[in-house]
């Protein structure tokens, strides 16, 4: 019976009726947490999978998770391969694992939902806050993803640790006067009232304690007699430091053999009993000597090894022993273990720097990094890094092992570990390609704390330390990319030269990087014309990731629409082929752009949408700014007023917090589109002529906005104020000699020219849409054509471009742009049929059930599909259920006969 929890229960009730979702139980320790979960363990009429965190086993990569899902492993056939793989490889059940930790939390994700297809699954998860990060990366990852699958979680975790963004938490206080008098008067009923009311007092509600302290009287305390108690403390101390002494005063009372026992199992309490009874006897004693432990109620001995009865008992054992003695129980567990153990173990009694010891750790960190695990290969390389006598090697690895904090997410550890770095380099020669590495780390570093310029001088010291050319080319590239990228700064020229002289010579890729940074360059000097000529590299598969994301994301630079698409469809496969789910928002990123200005907008609100859950669930928020700028513009042009209010509100908040220049262009392009569409032309000067002398003035896109600025003034009746805009859109449009480009700029024209040549040049517009095809701007330039030829009175020509353009904007969405069409149309006499979204089914689907349906229409498997989005089967199906009465069809075969843009 639980006393003083009925809202508790009440809530974890709910989430056990629900089937579906997470939560966490917060509080301080001794305050009911595991309590609770047994109380969720015993009401669940499901499958339970159960873990509790161990501080022994914080560093050792996906500890956690093997014990949790040990009881379903025989299931993860049932995966699709790569799933599978990354799952056996994180666990050590197979060979190294291609993809990262992300890809470990979506193979759990999918394995419990294809456990819940027999029937409901509840994993809870104790103690949350000594998970290793692996596991928990993967947990949180894996539920931040439940939709309706019958799968719930529940973490219990102390205030103040394990972070877990976004899920909802249960906050246990103290128990209230009632139900602290009702759990002690359960377990001490033979006390003195006097004794009870002084027991309360001293608990300050918290049940671990009232539980405990009873037990730490004296038999004439018991009676009642005038001897203070002894847990009884002067000071504010919390009430589990009492309890912990009583804790320490029973482990002291016991044999000196019970008391190794005991240290052993705390300091390696998932041993097997074959590993304790091993350690054990090297201290002189057996497992039977456990017995007297058990008898005290500290720990429980079963067939699966030793379980302490609370997590301050496993403290107490550690406060209540010499160095010596626990010096001695670590060189008995190394002797007694043949796994990564071992290694932690040896380091724990090594006082001096040795290689012998620090070799064996970093051979720890290489095999972690095969599992995917980097908070684990981090751990393992600081240790190494403690015990390196010569302090190149030191610096080795206090490098590596910043570089996998950086890439765990761990920031401020990050931070600590360069600065360590930092200092032992400065007392050694380390090689440049050490150095070049830690350049990089600190860029990363000054980059996500918002100082994106710090981040390129410190590419830029990495450039220059390193040799090899790949590498150099990466950070070269990224220097380029975060110059341009960050918000406007003086040294931002000055920068992007120092980029540009940094470019190696040579042809192939050093050409294709020093091309780029040369454009940068000038963007950044104001150059209208600036575009790009150079021959993208064939084989992508050797080239460095980041310079195939610039290279890909330089296509818009010059319009090479096409070009942008394949590369960043490429990227996004890539990714997904080799897990790699933390860099897939930056690719999605270049996915969503490329189908934006191809006017794909269904594909484009897909991707987005994807991308923005995925940076998300992996904390990368710069790259979240991103992605909801380029969602504000989508729904903005679908007239979604609030929706696109919103977005672009996140964007601007999180692009000025990281000094992140593009989120917020997008945000201002998407309120540009958004007045564009409802006809404020007033409203689209002021913003565009506000946003280019100010903070994003140095955007490249905002070339691809001065014909909507033509438009605007073209229609609020100030020509004159278009020239300019015009004369510099022109310049680039005909430098990159590309279709879609220039169909634009005669658009642009037509709407500023006399009416005698006006129709010349719209349509010379339409043969180079015809030539490239951009929906988007394609209905544009009929409706602009088509409200022109109304006014010329020549209502029959006009009805044509008007109703094709009403059916495009239709497909694209565009709402506001079809009303207007339309409202066009009526005015040449024509009648215009009720043309709402309910006319069209694909309008109806979710973002994520119309990628599955694009999928399935091509005949991909439920199992397939998931593997392409990061979804399980089941939840593959359960977008087709859903998606099936949307479109009116009742299989998949009837799906070919839609027209997915």
């Amino acid at each position: 019976m639980l006393y003083g929890r009925q809202a508790e229960q009440a809530a974890i009730d709910e989430l056990l009726r629900a089937r579906s979702g997470a939560a966490i139980v917060r509080g301080e320790a001794g305050i009911g947490k595991s309590a609770l979960l047994d109380y969720a363990a015993e009401q669940a009429q499901a499958r339970v999978l159960r873990v509790n965190g161990v501080e022994s086993e914080a560093d050792l990569p996906f500890a956690a998770l093997h014990l949790l899902l040990r009881p379903v492993l025989d299931e993860l056939e049932a995966l699709p391969p790569q799933q599978a793989d990354a799952l056996r490889g994180a666990l050590g059940l197979g060979g190294p694992t291609r993809g990262d930790r992300f890809l470990v939390g979506l193979a759990t994700l999918s394995l419990l939902v294809e456990l819940s297809a027999a029937g409901p699954v509840v994993c809870l998860i104790d103690d949350a806050h000594w998970l290793d990060g692996e596991s928990a990366d993967a947990l949180l990852f894996a539920v931040r993803r439940l939709h309706t699958e019958p799968v719930a979680a529940l973490f219990a975790a102390r205030e103040g640790e394990f972070p877990a963004r976004g899920l909802p938490e249960l906050r246990l206080g103290e128990l209230d006067a009632e139900a602290a008098r009702g759990l002690l008067t359960g377990q001490a009923a033979d006390l003195p009232p006097a004794v009870r009311e002084q027991l309360l007092a001293e608990a300050q509600g918290n049940p671990l304690a009232l539980i405990e302290l009873p037990r730490m009287l004296t038999a004439e305390q018991r009676r009642g007699g005038l001897v203070p108690l002894s847990f009884s403390l002067a000071t504010a101390k919390p009430v589990t430091d009492r309890v912990l002494r009583g804790f320490r005063d029973r482990i002291a009372a016991l044999s000196r053999a019970t008391r190794s026992c005991l240290l052993v199992a705390a300091l390696d309490d998932r041993a097997e009993l074959s590993v304790l009874a091993r350690a054990v006897g090297l201290l002189g004693a057996s497992l039977m000597d456990f017995a007297e432990a058990e008898r005290a109620d500290l720990l429980g001995v079963g067939p699966e090894g030793v379980a302490f009865r609370h997590p301050l008992v496993r403290a107490a054992v550690l406060l209540a022993c010499d160095i010596g003695t626990r010096m001695a129980a670590h060189r008995a567990l190394a002797e007694a273990v043949d796994d990564d153990r071992r290694a932690w173990h040896l380091a724990a009694v090594t006082l001096q720097p040795g290689e012998e010891v620090a070799g064996e750790l970093e051979r720890l960190a290489l095999r972690a990094r095969q599992r995917g695990g980097q908070t684990a290969v981090s751990a393992a390389y600081v240790r190494a890094a403690e015990l390196s006598a010569d302090p190149a090697e030191a610096t080795r690895r206090w490098t590596a092992a910043a570089v996998a904090a950086a890439e765990a997410g761990l920031w401020e550890r990050a931070r600590e570990l360069v600065g360590r770095a930092q200092r032992s380099a400065e007392r050694a020669s380390p090689p440049g390609s050490v150095l070049a590495e830690l350049a990089q780390v600190k860029a990363k570093l000054e980059i996500e704390a918002g100082r994106p310029l710090e981040g390129v001088r410190l590419l830029h010291q990495g450039a220059e330390s390193v040799a090899d050319l790949p590498a150099k080319l990466s950070l070269l590239s990224l220097a380029g990319f975060y110059t341009w990228a960050g918000a406007p700064h003086p040294d931002q020229v000055t920068l992007a030269r120092r980029t540009e002289e940094l470019c190696p010579d040579g042809g192939g890729l050093a050409a294709a990087v020093r091309t780029v940074n040369h454009a940068i360059r000038l963007i950044l000097e104001g150059d209208a014309a600036t575009t790009l000529t150079y021959r993208t590299p064939k084989q992508v598969d050797r080239i460095p990731f980041e310079v195939r994301f610039v290279l890909s994301y330089a296509d818009v630079v010059r319009a090479d629409h096409d070009g942008m698409l394949d590369g960043a469809a490429r990227l996004v496969e890539d990714c997904r082929a080799d897990g790699r789910l933390g860099r897939m928002p930056l690719a999605m990123t270049a996915l969503t752009i490329a189908q934006l200005v191809s006017g794909r907008h269904r594909s484009a609100r897909t991707t987005v949408t994807a991308g923005l859950a995925l940076a998300s669930d992996v904390g990368q928020s710069q790259w979240s700014s991103y992605l909801a700028g380029l969602h504000a513009w989508l729904s903005a042009v679908a007239g979604a007023q609030e929706e696109c209010a919103a977005l672009a509100e996140q964007a601007s908040r999180e692009a000025e917090h990281r000094r992140w220049m593009p989120g917020a262009f997008w945000a201002e392009y998407a309120r540009l589109m958004l007045d564009l569409g409802a006809g404020r032309y007033e409203a689209v000067l002021e913003r565009v002529e506000r946003a280019v002398d100010g903070p994003m003035r140095h955007a490249f896109l905002w070339r691809y906005a001065w014909p909507d600025y033509v438009e605007a003034a073209a229609r609020a009746g100030h020509p004159r104020r278009a020239e300019e805009p015009l004369r510099r859109y022109a310049e680039w449009a005909q430098a990159t000699g590309q279709a879609r480009v220039l169909a634009v700029l005669h658009r642009a024209r037509a709407l500023l020219a006399p009416d005698h040549e006006a129709e010349d040049l719209f349509e010379q517009a339409l043969a180079f849409h015809a030539e490239g095809e951009q929906p988007f701007d394609g209905a544009r330039t009929r409706l602009a054509y088509g409200e022109w030829l109304r006014r010329q009175q020549r209502r029959i020509e006009a009805r044509t471009h008007l109703a094709a353009a009403i059916e495009a904007f239709d497909r694209l969405d565009a709402a506001p742009w079809s009303a207007r069409a339309a409202a066009e149309l009526r005015a040449t006499g024509a009648s215009v049929p009720d043309r709402s979204r309910a006319g069209d089914p694909l309008a109806a689907l979710t973002p994520q059930e119309l990628e599955v349906v694009r999928l399935a229409v091509t005949g991909a498997s439920n199992r397939d599909i998931g593997a392409q989005l990061f979804l399980s089967p089941r939840t593959v199906a359960s977008h087709l259920y859903k998606a099936f009465p949307k479109l009116g069809v009742s299989s998949r075969a009837e799906l070919a006969r839609l027209e997915l843009a």
